[in-house]
């Protein structure tokens, strides 16, 4: 693997330029916040797992704390800063370092949404760790190793509209879909040779 620690993925991850949408202002926005520790075996990613909810188009999916821009954001980042305190307790501005933005992903309107949806996902180094407080929104935390990622023989599919897309299976949570998209992007930046973005089969 390119690299062996959180030191080593930092430095790589600071010269990550990403792809904004140029039309972002004029639709609905969200943001993400992909945190990243020291683990024993390398760097390890915070990912979460929702709480079941009826409405709620993630509901027990694996992803990262975030959620939509309010009133109140100045920015994208500050959106994605408020909303980690919000669901799992941590204050970034005090526990971690920014790192990169990720190139901003799509998701399209759902249940009856007229506009798409936005994302902007931004990389944080963990300089320290408090305990986590999780919020009703958030059923589980979960470290994940970016070995884990960068092992192919962990990459397997899942069946979605006809459509065979990447996923990983970590303690029993499927992690897919655009909180894969961001993975993919971070891990190739970071020199590891994962599915090529927007692959898609067809599903038998």
């Amino acid at each position: 693997m390119p690299f062996s620690s959180l030191e080593q993925a930092a430095t790589r991850l600071r010269q990550l330029r990403a792809r904004r949408k140029w039309w972002r202002h004029w639709t609905r926005r969200a943001a993400v916040a992909l945190l990243l520790r020291e683990g024993g075996d390398g760097p390890e990613l915070l990912m979460i797992r929702r709480a079941e909810r009826a409405g709620d188009r993630w509901s027990g999916h694996m992803g990262f704390p975030g959620g939509g821009l309010s009133a109140g954001d100045r920015h994208s980042l500050a959106a994605a800063e408020r909303e980690t305190q919000e669901e799992i307790g941590l204050d970034i501005s005090r526990h971690a370092q920014l790192l990169a933005r990720l190139s901003d992903l799509v998701s399209v309107p759902h249940h009856g949404q007229r506009r798409p949806l936005v994302i902007s996902p931004y990389v944080f180094a963990l300089q320290s760790l408090p305990p986590l407080t999780l919020n009703a929104e958030v059923a589980d935390a979960l470290w994940v190793p970016l070995r884990f990622f960068a092992d192919h023989r962990n990459r397997g599919s899942i069946a979605w509209r006809k459509l065979r897309l990447g996923c990983y299976v970590w303690q029993g949570q499927q992690i897919w879909g655009l909180s894969l998209q961001m993975i993919d992007e971070m891990m190739r930046h970071l020199g590891v040779d994962v599915a090529p973005p927007g692959a898609l089969q067809p599903s038998e």
